[in-house]
């Protein structure tokens, strides 16, 4: 019954999951060249992700939506599935920007849709341009932009969070605005790495209360993220999975 359902999935995500992306990256492509602030766009990748999710039977339960402050914030988050940009681009109730490794911004269509949205590329090959990076984004985050960071840099295939990479911390200091830690459980098996096929799960995103970045460390801001991603992960579900 369960492989039933799950094939099932998989062949409602395929057959319509890849006309929607088709569609969804073209509404996005054009609400930037009409809306340069990538607001539009943003609300089309939400409602895609929503789409997606829909269609692969993934029900999201939201935690802590109240711990959102107005202004512009800079989200962490854990990284444990493919699943995880849909959950927190379609859950996730503020518009943000995505900062991301440079290579993302070379992929045909999606590459050009985070240029034209807004989205932040990060040369993690070449140190300089990184801080270069950094400097832009916190300059962005002043003017009014939320950003969303996975700082484990990689998708995570273990059960404890992998050691945090710096960048999206300075970000929070440069621009002094606070860090919202973000919580994901649930989807690391909705589709395996590699594969191709669906497996329906509940995944929750709990969203902890703000923390401030004015007059602290890289460090101790690194710390506290993690105690409250940890305490999320164990409000969300017993493990990662």
């Amino acid at each position: 019954m369960l492989l039933s359902f799950s094939i099932f999935r998989t062949i409602l995500l395929w057959f319509f999951g890849i006309p929607a992306t088709i569609m969804a990256f073209t509404f996005a492509l054009f609400g930037a060249l009409i809306d340069r602030s990538g607001n539009t766009a943003h609300s089309a990748g939400a409602l895609w992700t929503r789409a997606i999710l829909f269609l692969s039977g993934v029900k999201v339960s939201v935690k802590g939506s109240e711990n959102i402050p107005d202004g512009p914030v800079v989200f962490v988050a854990n990284h444990i599935g493919s699943f995880d940009i849909p959950v927190v681009q379609g859950c996730i109730p503020k518009q943000f920007r995505w900062v991301a490794k440079k290579s993302l911004f070379k992929i045909p269509i999606v590459g050009w849709g985070m240029t034209l949205t807004g989205h932040i590329a990060v040369d993690q090959k070449n140190i300089r341009a990184a801080v270069g990076s950094i400097k832009i984004a916190a300059e962005k985050i002043k003017a009014g932009t939320s950003v969303l960071i996975f700082p484990e840099g990689s998708r995570n295939t273990t059960d404890k969070l992998l050691p945090f990479k710096r960048g999206g911390f300075m970000l929070a200091t440069k621009s002094e605005v606070p860090i919202i830690p973000v919580s994901i459980t649930g989807t690391r098996d909705i589709i395996k790495i590699g594969g191709y096929v669906v497996r329906p799960n509940n995944a929750t995103l709990v969203i902890g209360k703000p923390i401030a970045s004015k007059g602290r460390k890289v460090d101790e801001l690194m710390e506290l993220s993690r105690e409250a991603i940890e305490e999320g992960i164990s409000i969300g579900g017993v493990s990662n999975e």
